[in-house]
This record gives C-alpha cells, sequence and structure tokens, in this order.
C-alpha cells in the first residue's frame, strides 16, 4: 500500500483534484446538503457504507469526503479512459456475480493501511432502502477492525414518471460512527470467503 492510504499504483494529487470537481460539479444540478460531516474521523481505518440508488451518490460521497477514499466499483466501469482514471485515483473494480477476492484483499489492505474504503452493500442500485445487502461489507469489518460510518442519501432517485424538478434536493446523512473489532479466535478471518461475491444483477 502507499503511504497516503490508497491501493498501490494510485497517483494522490490526481486523487486530490477528483475529489474537488466531484465536491463542486453537480452544484448546478443539486442543492446538496451534507449533515454529520464533522463525525468523519481525521485518521485510522474507516469504511464508509452507503445506500445506492443512482450513479449520483458515489461521486457526491466521494467528493464530499474530507479524507482519500477507496470505493468498490463495478468492473464494468474499467474500461478505456474512464478504467485508467478510476484507477489512478485509487478506486478499486470488484467484478459482480463472480468470486473475486482480490479487490476485497486490496480493500483490507488500504484499511489496514489507514485509509478509507467505500462500499455500497446492495451491490447495485436500488431504490435507496438497503432492501437487501451482499455480504462483502460486513467481511471487512471484521478482517480489518475499521470505524464503521453509515451514509444514507436521498434525492438521486427519479420519480417514476422520470420527471425530476428543477435542481433538487441531495441529502445526505452521515451517522454517528461505531468500532467493530474482529475476533482474532477465529482462524480464517482474514481469508476474503466464497460467499463474498456480488450480486449480479444489473445496475
Amino acid at each position: 500500500m502507499t503511504a497516503d492510504g490508497l491501493p498501490e499504483g494510485s497517483v494522490g494529487r490526481l486523487h486530490d483534484a477528483g475529489r474537488v470537481f466531484a465536491r463542486y460539479y453537480l452544484r448546478s444540478a443539486f442543492r446538496i446538503r451534507v449533515h454529520g460531516r464533522e463525525r468523519v474521523p481525521a485518521t485510522g481505518p474507516l469504511l464508509v457504507i452507503a445506500n445506492h440508488s443512482s450513479m449520483i451518490e458515489p461521486q457526491l460521497i466521494f467528493g464530499m469526503l474530507p479524507r482519500r477514499s477507496a470505493f468498490l466499483v463495478k468492473a464494468e466501469m474499467f474500461g478505456g479512459i474512464v478504467g485508467r482514471f478510476l484507477l489512478a485515483i485509487g478506486q478499486i473494480p470488484l467484478k459482480r456475480g463472480e468470486i473475486d477476492r482480490k479487490p476485497l484483499l486490496t480493500a483490507v489492505g488500504v484499511l489496514k493501511d489507514g485509509g478509507v474504503v467505500g462500499i455500497f452493500p446492495e451491490g447495485t442500485r436500488g431504490t435507496g432502502d438497503v432492501g437487501a445487502a451482499e455480504r462483502g461489507a460486513a467481511w471487512l469489518v471484521r478482517a480489518s477492525g475499521a470505524t464503521v460510518l453509515p451514509v444514507a442519501t436521498r434525492g438521486t432517485l427519479k420519480p417514476a414518471d422520470g420527471r425530476r424538478r428543477f435542481r433538487p434536493r441531495w441529502t445526505s446523512s452521515w451517522a454517528s460512527r461505531s468500532r467493530r473489532r474482529s475476533d482474532p479466535g477465529r482462524p480464517g478471518s482474514t481469508r476474503a470467503p466464497k460467499s463474498c461475491a456480488v450480486s449480479s444483477r444489473r445496475s
């Protein structure tokens, strides 16, 4: 892992520039409100767990976090120049519907290096209520002992009729963080199990 808490091969300055861009470029389309940003610990391993109803939340959360972060992102996004950019800013490709231990172990490495990892436990976009969750997030907490920061977002899901009001409000509430210590007495707790495979449902 690199000294700045991002996966190997990441470019720190490019990552920082991407965060600034993500923080401001959607302000013309949304009225952005973030509650609880001060609850993000300044240092130490942190796992951000958020709901997911559109392609917008990952960008906004990435930009609003006051620390560098590596998100688990579906592997389909890593093609061409976009894929090279995502790798350069430290994002982690994850194959959905397959047994894919490498990204989970990479994420654990980031956490053990004192970094921040973001994950959307639904494994795909949903209605925003996290009606179903995959097991990868729980395993990351157990394997790393990271602090958990739950993040709830509202405002990006399009209405059923497809019509969105002008500059809708996007609200993100960051809950009180909690510490989950891993159990050192359980053998094999640092190995990513097959059950961590991500859902094959399409976004």
